[in-house]
C-alpha cells in the first residue's frame, strides 16, 4: 500500500519551485520542512526519485528551456534568470538533461516573435498613417 508523501517535504518541494531562481542552498530546503540536512536529504530522495540539489537544477532547467523559446533574451541572460551563475556550468547542464546546447533548442523551435501575438487593435492603433488636413505644411 502506497503511503502518502509526508506534508513536510511537500513543503520544501513547493519552496523550491517557488524559489529556483534565487540562490538556495540545501539548507534552506531542509529548513523550509523542518529537518536536519542530512536527513532531509535522505527523505527527499527517498520519496521523489532524486537528491534536493538534482530537483532544484531540474526546475531551473526545465524553466530555461521555457525561456529559451519564448523569449530571445541572450543565453547568459536566461542562464541568469533561472538562478544559475555560470554560462559554462549552464550549458553543459542542459546539454546532459535535453542532449542539445542551448543555442541548438532555441534554434529548433519556433522563434518569439511568431508565438507573440499582437491584439488587432494595437496593431491599427500603431500601424495607421499620422492623421493629416489640407492646411499642414509638407
Amino acid at each position: 500500500m502506497n503511503q502518502p508523501i509526508e506534508r513536510h517535504l511537500l513543503r520544501a518541494r513547493d519552496f523550491v519551485d517557488a524559489h529556483y531562481a534565487e540562490q538556495i542552498d540545501v539548507d534552506e530546503m531542509a529548513r523550509a520542512a523542518g529537518y536536519s540536512r542530512a536527513h532531509f536529504t535522505r527523505a527527499f530522495r527517498a520519496t521523489f526519485g532524486e537528491t534536493p540539489r538534482g530537483y532544484l537544477l531540474t526546475r531551473r532547467l526545465e524553466r530555461a528551456a521555457t525561456l529559451l523559446r519564448s523569449t530571445d533574451w541572450p543565453i547568459s541572460q536566461v542562464c541568469w534568470a533561472v538562478g544559475l551563475t555560470s554560462v559554462g556550468s549552464f550549458t553543459t547542464a542542459f546539454r546532459r538533461m535535453y542532449d542539445v546546447t542551448p543555442t541548438a533548442w532555441r534554434a529548433a523551435g519556433p522563434s518569439p516573435a511568431s508565438i507573440a501575438r499582437v491584439p488587432d487593435c494595437v496593431r491599427l492603433a500603431y500601424g495607421r498613417q499620422p492623421r493629416r488636413t489640407f492646411r499642414e505644411g509638407s
